[in-house]
């Protein structure tokens, strides 16, 4: 096992780096000039030299790339354009904590309301509450989040005008990782309509796994043993049934904070969507590459949690 999760870690490295690289050449590369957008009208040959002196953008490529990579492990992305000399981290370290902390709530719901529905349906198999679950399920998967979002504030803000002193509110997140009554009036909605399709996801995905495992011979041959039902389903078709799940889950991690920017925009909540849109509108490159890092360093951190969960469901690992 320790030899898995050392090439596994190796192999992660690796690919952080290549990230890097990618990302910072297509900055580099990139056909718009961001000092003479920062310039604008006040733009002089001496101003533009001096300017791209102050951001070190006259150094060759290889130094540029080696002051960035060193400067990640300081969480040190440079200097923004936009913001005139303002540090990225500066800008981005209030929008992190939230939006991980609406991708990892939404996670949490997703699980807890989409395994507990696959397995009752893969039980249920083939009759009318598994075909009703999975239709629903369907419906819910096939509506973009964005199309649940608006609906979701149209449907609050009719509450509000019908139920006098409601006041819930449509937009906004409240103070992170706080959960008085009015920081969870803010949360709980944009949870829930980001939880909605990946919960609909995991559900159909739970029940394909689930039936593929309780048609083993292995399952056929407890039930003849006496086993009580629920011994079987929960633990031997279950944990075998996990090994699927746990990729989907890991990997997904990752793409949490990316997937959250419709909703992030929709209920303007201040994560770092609002922040690398317009950074992108405005070629501020280092907000853009500091965003990217960030996302392929939880797709990467994803990746490991499903490797390390590896060895806890799957025993041939074990043996290594």
């Amino acid at each position: 096992m320790i030899q898995f999760m050392l090439k596994r870690l190796i192999g992660l490295v690796f690919v952080i780096i290549g990230v890097t690289f990618i990302t910072f050449t297509m900055g580099y590369f990139a056909p718009d000039d961001p000092i003479k957008q920062l310039l604008g009208q006040h733009y002089t040959q001496a101003a533009y030299l001096q300017l791209k002196h102050a951001y070190h953008l006259d150094l060759p490529f290889f130094q540029q790339y080696y002051n960035f990579l060193t400067g990640l492990f300081h969480l040190d992305f440079g200097y923004s354009f936009q913001s005139k000399g303002r540090p990225v981290w500066d800008i981005l370290k209030d929008g992190v904590p939230v939006s991980i902390e609406l991708g990892l709530w939404a996670l949490l719901v997703q699980l807890l309301l989409g395994i507990p529905l696959g397995i009752y349906s893969a039980i249920k198999a083939r009759t009318w509450v598994d075909t009703t679950n999975m239709v629903v399920m369907l419906i819910v998967y096939a509506l973009p989040a964005f199309v649940l979002a608006t609906f979701a504030q149209v449907a609050l803000v009719f509450l509000d005008i019908s139920i006098p002193g409601l006041n819930w509110p449509v937009s906004n997140w409240g103070i992170p990782w706080h959960y008085t009554w009015a920081d969870i009036q803010y949360k709980l909605v944009p949870i829930l309509i980001y939880g909605a399709a990946g919960f609909a996801y995991y559900a159909r995905l739970t029940r394909t796994s689930m039936l593929e495992v309780l048609n083993q011979d292995y399952i056929r041959t407890a039930r003849a043993k006496g086993l009580r039902e629920r011994v079987i389903t929960f633990r031997h078709a279950f944990r075998n049934a996990l090994i699927p799940l746990v990729t989907v889950v890991s990997v997904s991690l990752g793409f949490l904070v990316s997937g959250a920017f419709f909703i992030e925009h929709v209920f303007n909540i201040p994560g770092i969507a609002e922040t690398t849109l317009s950074s992108v509108g405005a070629s501020d490159y280092p907000v853009i590459q500091a965003t990217t890092v960030l996302l392929a360093v939880t797709v990467v951190l994803g990746n490991l949690i499903s490797d390390i969960l590896y060895t806890v469901v799957d025993p041939r690992i074990k043996s290594e």
